[in-house]
């Protein structure tokens, strides 16, 4: 039986979305990310993260306050880090890597956390140390048969393939198990750097057409 994650680890179901997607938002600046997320929100993808090394992210999570419970941070290194992302209102904390300390600053703050990892050994230790769900990253290196792969041995933990996941592979990713995606230039574009936000829509509706 797979170890269960600590009974105060905060719990996070993106499987409660109509999409089980979390777009991934990066760029030199977040100027449009309040825009962009709100295109994806109107186009039925409601879970989106702004990463942190983004210019600008947390007051870009600020600026959506009114669906910031949809709203996570990425590329969240440090417990400093996660505490002002959940100070800007990051209603979910993911990570590149098995990091403990925001693992354990999640818990302390209620907020769940998603950590990067690779390996069985890594997702077992990022699930057993308090991660509500697993980043698989970078999932193109194995594909979806390296998910079914792994949920052979650890089929309790929640895997969201992340990396390279491109919109006509998603599906694929979900028979293989996985409980949600992470997509982003596949499905963002150009849309942060000023790109056509009806292109960004027409790719959200090809992807949650495939996905429902």
């Amino acid at each position: 039986m797979t170890a269960a994650p600590p009974s105060d680890a905060p719990t996070v179901d993106p499987l409660r979305l109509a999409v089980p997607v979390i777009a991934i938002l990066r760029a030199p600046k977040a100027d449009r990310f309040a825009e962009v997320a709100a295109a994806l929100h109107e186009s039925g993808i409601t879970a989106v993260e702004f990463t942190l090394n983004s210019a600008g992210a947390l007051d870009a999570v600020r600026d959506c306050a009114g669906f910031a419970h949809r709203i996570g941070v990425g590329t969240v290194l440090t417990a400093k880090d996660a505490e002002l992302a959940v100070a800007a209102g990051a209603a979910y904390l993911i990570t590149p890597a098995v990091i403990e300390e925001v693992i354990a600053a999640g818990r302390q703050l209620g907020v769940p956390v998603i950590s990067g990892a690779f390996t069985p050994t890594e997702i077992h230790r990022a699930w057993t140390a308090g991660s509500s769900m697993v980043k698989v990253f970078p999932a193109n290196v194995g594909g979806p048969g390296y998910i079914r792969a792994v949920r052979g041995p650890l089929p309790e933990i929640p895997l969201v393939p992340t990396g390279g996941v491109g919109v006509g592979e998603a599906r694929a990713y979900l028979d293989a198990g996985a409980a949600a995606l992470g997509i982003g230039s596949p499905l963002i574009g150009d849309a942060c750097a000023g790109g056509d936000l009806g292109a960004l829509r027409e790719r959200a509706r090809l992807l949650r057409d495939q996905l429902s």
